[in-house]
């Protein structure tokens, strides 16, 4: 691999976080045609990135246990690219790229970076004004000389896994990487007897294990998938009913319509980006970013009646558009 001609991407997870970063690779394939483009990811997120043509090669990262290690830091010494960036702002993800022995290492200023020490890592130190993090992404690359930008995300075909209604459905991921983000699970049976009157069945997604959690909801149909089946589902539905997890900036990328409820983070920043989900959120929210065990109060405060209101007027705005 020619060290003038090679791109390293950086940005280990999670699901949201790498989804905010494909339009910025976009970017960077529409800028350097002939590049050759890696992108280091954790395992867990592989599938995420497979079979993207802005994507030469993907390599996967696992840290645990010291023959990982080894082996990533096999993998990553010979590939010497001309430019890395590193979209995550971490040390961990610092130090990922950094063994590549880049020629410029792009990264955040320590101010912005999640980790401020990250930044000790990077040669070339950029100070983005955001404000979503779609927008930080692209002014990354842009500092990195992309120069043709663009906020278009390809997103895998996905496969299906389970049963899913034949005709309209809204689908819903409630689940988070933090419970504060979350709505209760109360409202979505709820609201599932809410659009069983408009003829549309609520079918909830969940990672394998979390069956359990909705045993006892049985106006719930409940689709245990794994990431293939949640792009799939994902693509299939009318609507979706989303919080700030992986699943809703899927259905972002994905054009779909629905309803995307805030609390404790900013969907300013956030949120999704440039899409057809309607943003619901209390007034009263406070932007905390506390990853807390609990479900943020402002999470309670959007009532279900709002929810469905707002999910049957996004429907409809779609049908009219489409």
């Amino acid at each position: 691999m020619s060290e003038t001609r090679s791109i390293l991407v950086v940005r280990l997870g999670a699901m949201g976080d790498i989804i905010h970063a494909l339009p910025a690779v976009a970017s960077l394939r529409l800028s350097f045609p002939k590049h050759h483009i890696t992108w280091v990811v954790s395992r867990r997120w592989v599938q995420m990135l497979k079979g993207n043509p802005q994507i030469d090669r993907v390599v996967p990262f696992e840290r645990r246990g010291k023959g990982a290690l080894r082996e990533a830091w096999r993998t990553l010494r010979p590939i010497r690219p001309s430019i890395a960036i590193d979209f995550q702002g971490l040390i961990q993800s610092a130090l990922v790229g950094r063994a590549t022995r880049p020629q410029q290492f792009f990264g955040l200023y320590s101010s912005q970076a999640r980790e401020p020490l990250a930044a000790m890592f990077y040669t070339q130190r950029v100070n983005t004004k955001g404000p979503h993090c779609v927008e930080t992404n692209l002014q990354l690359a842009a500092a990195a000389g992309a120069t043709q930008l663009t906020d278009q995300a390809w997103i895998p075909i996905g496969k299906p896994e389970g049963d899913l209604p034949s005709g309209d459905f809204v689908f819903a991921s409630p689940f988070a990487g933090w419970a504060s983000k979350q709505w209760p699970l109360e409202n979505y049976r709820l609201l599932a007897q809410g659009l069983k009157a408009e003829g549309l069945p609520l079918v909830v997604n969940v990672p394998p294990g979390f069956r359990e959690k909705l045993a006892e909801m049985p106006e719930l149909k409940i689709h245990e998938s794994g990431l293939p089946g949640l792009i799939d589902g994902t693509r299939r539905a009318t609507a979706i009913i989303g919080v700030d997890s992986g699943p809703m900036h899927l259905a972002a990328a994905l054009g779909k319509p629905g309803v995307a409820i805030f609390g404790p983070t900013d969907p300013g920043r956030n949120g999704p980006f440039h899409s057809k989900l309607v943003v619901l959120r209390d007034v009263e929210a406070v932007t905390s970013y506390k990853r807390l065990d609990e479900i943020d109060r402002s999470m309670r405060a959007v009532g279900v009646e709002r929810v469905k209101e707002a999910l049957l007027h996004s429907i409809r705005m779609a049908r009219v558009s489409a």
